[in-house]
């Protein structure tokens, strides 16, 4: 496995010579193994702990398909739980979602086995353009990254992206449309005070860890944290629109086409997720109407 697509120190310094290369082959994706899992996933996600509510699939091309979302939620990224267990009820097993996720998901080598399989790869320009091109199947990015999932709860729905346009080359190299997929929920399991920023900076975890936070919030069980601990998260709905698809008009990129297709997303994502803060209801009744739903999925049918 070559450095460039494996840059972190840490995960370098993990895994060594004895790199297996998990989240490097979109070909690990194994449908079986995601359809025997999705039974347990839809226990948390769309039937108990968790609503689901999806909007706008009619907008969805064929595949190859590149998905821009935003990133919530923390540690535990219910947003990317939610997200699988809606897809893969909607549009089955065999079209694939394979996602980028950060290198350090696949340290563990039980951990990094199975995100493989279920279609994670590690976010790096030439694992998506294999799912795209070589694969013609679709891919989620969700460029925020750390920045995103652990923006403060007050900018909660405010595209962040932290001035990172690859998805946007990648776009045009590949030449496939964006669709633009808003959230929102995940970010309500617990409230993120500051991310932290300066706090990474200091300790130098960009160049440690690939990380630009360290961030402060509350949540359960333990109150205020600081750092990027897990948490029990509230019981929410989980809520998704998916944007009209948006294509290129070049398949040149240049610097002044990837900042204008850029600017197009993020627009588009910006008016979804409008649409999303205007339908949001008081936390104590979201709260409410979520202990309702985990009661009745307990009870006996």
């Amino acid at each position: 496995m070559s450095g460039d697509a494996r840059s972190g120190a840490l995960a370098r310094f993990l895994l060594g010579e004895d790199d297996p290369g998990w989240g490097t082959r979109p070909a690990d994706y194994d449908p079986a193994f995601v359809k025997a899992r999705l039974p347990g996933i839809e226990r948390w996600f769309g039937e108990g702990w968790f609503g689901l509510r999806f909007e706008g699939w009619h907008h969805l091309p064929p595949p190859p398909v590149l998905f821009i979302g935003n990133h919530s939620g923390g540690l535990l990224t219910p947003d990317v739980y939610g997200l699988m267990a809606g897809w893969y009820r909607e549009q089955g097993v065999q079209r694939p979602l394979h996602s980028m996720s950060h290198e350090l998901v696949f340290v563990l080598p039980s951990l990094g086995r199975h995100f493989t399989r279920m279609g994670a790869l590690r976010a790096h320009p030439t694992h998506g353009k294999k799912v795209l091109v070589e694969h013609r199947r679709d891919l989620l990015v969700m460029p925020g990254g750390d920045v995103d999932v652990w923006r403060p709860h007050r900018e909660r729905y405010q595209v962040k992206f932290a001035g990172r346009k690859g998805y946007a080359r990648l776009a045009i190299e590949a030449g496939v449309p964006i669709v633009p997929l808003a959230h929102a929920g995940a970010h309500s399991t617990l409230m993120v005070l500051s991310d932290g920023h300066n706090i990474a900076q200091a300790l130098g975890f960009h160049r440690r860890f690939r990380a630009d936070v360290f961030p402060i919030h509350l949540s359960l069980p333990l109150g205020l944290n600081v750092g990027p601990w897990p948490h029990l998260p509230l019981p929410v709905t989980l809520r998704y629109r998916f944007g009209a698809p948006i294509y290129s008009e070049t398949s040149t990129p240049t610097e002044v086409a990837v900042n204008e297709l850029d600017a197009r997303v993020r627009a588009s994502m910006q008016a979804e997720l409008d649409v999303l803060a205007s339908e949001e209801r008081p936390l104590v009744g979201r709260i409410r109407r979520g202990l309702s739903r985990i009661k009745s999925s307990r009870a006996p049918r």
